[in-house]
């Protein structure tokens, strides 16, 4: 990183992202379209971590989807609730992105499980920011 100002643009970029990406995931699950508002919500965690790597390494985030390994390289502790949480999300990314995943992903992305999966990368997003 180049300069203080450089990082404090980065974080800005990866903190604007991931909120505009939380509205997406929230759109996405009024339209009934659980699997991508997952999806999403995987994205805002993703970029919340990125930004928090950047704010507490001084680097940029590694170029990787797997959120623990992202939390991990940002220095946080994981206790083994966030580890699953954060295992849990990372696949939401794969499942609805790959078609042989997506058959079983879309069945299992009920309104219900969609909803908790929210309110899990609510309060996960909330727990980031703490970290700053």
């Amino acid at each position: 990183m180049e300069s203080q100002i450089e990082k404090e643009k980065l974080v800005k970029h990866w903190l604007e992202s991931a909120d505009n990406d939380y509205k997406t995931m929230l759109d996405l699950f009024g339209t009934k379209n659980y699997h991508w508002a997952l999806f999403m919500g995987h994205l805002v965690i993703e970029k919340s971590l990125k930004a928090l790597c950047v704010s507490k390494v001084g680097e940029f985030p590694p170029m990787i989807h797997d959120l623990r390994r992202i939390a991990e390289k940002a220095g946080l502790e994981l206790s083994s609730e966030k580890v699953n949480s954060l295992d849990a999300i990372t696949r939401f990314n794969i499942n609805a992105r790959y078609d042989d995943y997506k058959q079983s992903f879309f069945k299992l992305c009920t309104e219900d499980f969609t909803n908790r999966w929210i309110q899990n990368i609510t309060d996960t997003k909330e727990w980031i920011k703490q970290q700053f």
